[in-house]
């Protein structure tokens, strides 16, 4: 596998961006051993933060100073293909299994228990299978603009539409792309950030994949796996909470499926938050912590093994 890793004067004085970066080697059944790169920030219960398409860990740059005051532990890794991660050069060394073998080797190697998943986007997609095949690492969920698609749903034309765009355009424009899908256009600077694990083409064939590996048929090699991860998630009794933004097409409608599908949703204190779009974290990254640290204090005491 030829893989490229982005030369580090990229990432230097990114705006807001101070924290120190970790690094370890994961793999697993299918997926060779690639470095993962990760944030690792305060002391306390863990706070998973799971990115999605085609962002990185700097999206999570307004949250976690947040997250670490309320005494929590913020763990912000790149997924393979993003970011300070390793990016193989080749489309098809991606797929929807490999991308779950490398995330759940971060969790496992660094024996993360307890963890308070939040997931958006893609992280959602590997986040929510992990969490339903690893239950015991798990004490709580926040699902924010995020799914857990099998084929069987049609996905609808906003999906589509971004999927056709990707596969089409001569230039993948992350900054705009990351910009486009924020109620609040972002600043030049951060642009420039999410543009900076790329430094060329060559870099983004894993953001270029990400579309193409959504299941959007029921024959989708993973739709079986996905179904067998809903049928541990309609059991599952931990606490689960939607942060939506009132401003995403794509993801629109998905969290009021899941509060009723997933039995931890009951009376928990779900938002659709307005003037935030699908990079609800740009928009309302402050709001949006301080509604997990909320939601960590308000169930402490349901312990990591209660429910599924």
């Amino acid at each position: 596998m030829d893989v490229l890793r982005t030369p580090d004067a990229r990432f230097v004085g990114l705006p807001g961006f101070g924290f120190t970066p970790h690094y370890i080697d994961v793999g697993g059944d299918t997926a060779p051993a690639l470095r993962m790169h990760y944030l690792d920030e305060g002391d306390g219960p863990v706070v998973l933060l799971l990115h999605g398409e085609p962002s990185w860990s700097f999206l999570y740059r307004k949250m976690i100073p947040i997250l670490v005051s309320r005494g929590l532990r913020a763990v912000a890794p790149d997924l393979i293909g993003f970011g300070r991660s390793d990016k193989p050069a080749s489309r098809n060394d991606y797929t929807y299994q490999r991308h779950l073998d490398w995330t759940y080797g971060l969790i496992e190697s660094l024996d993360l228990t307890d963890v308070t998943l939040f997931c958006q986007d893609w992280g959602g997609l590997i986040g929510l299978r992990i969490a339903a095949e690893h239950p015991q690492r798990f004490a709580r969920i926040v699902a924010a603009n995020t799914f857990l698609p099998t084929g069987d749903i049609p996905l609808g034309d906003a999906f589509f539409r971004w999927r056709e765009h990707s596969q089409s355009v001569d230039v993948f424009d992350v900054g705009s792309i990351v910009s486009r899908g924020c109620s609040t256009p972002l600043e030049p600077d951060a642009v420039a950030a999410y543009d900076a694990p790329f430094p060329d083409e060559s870099y983004k064939e894993g953001a270029r994949q990400f579309p193409m590996l959504v299941p959007a048929t029921p024959d989708d090699p993973a739709a079986p796996a996905n179904r067998a991860a809903w049928n541990e998630l309609t059991r599952w009794g931990k606490p689960f909470l939607t942060i939506f933004g009132a401003d995403d097409p794509i993801t629109r409608g998905a969290d009021g499926f899941l509060q009723a599908a997933i039995p931890g949703a009951a009376g928990q204190p779900h938002r659709v938050l307005d003037g935030a779009g699908h990079f609800l974290q740009e928009d309302k990254g402050a709001d949006i912590a301080a509604m997990i640290g909320d939601f960590v204090t308000a169930n402490q005491q349901q312990v990591a093994g209660q429910g599924r």
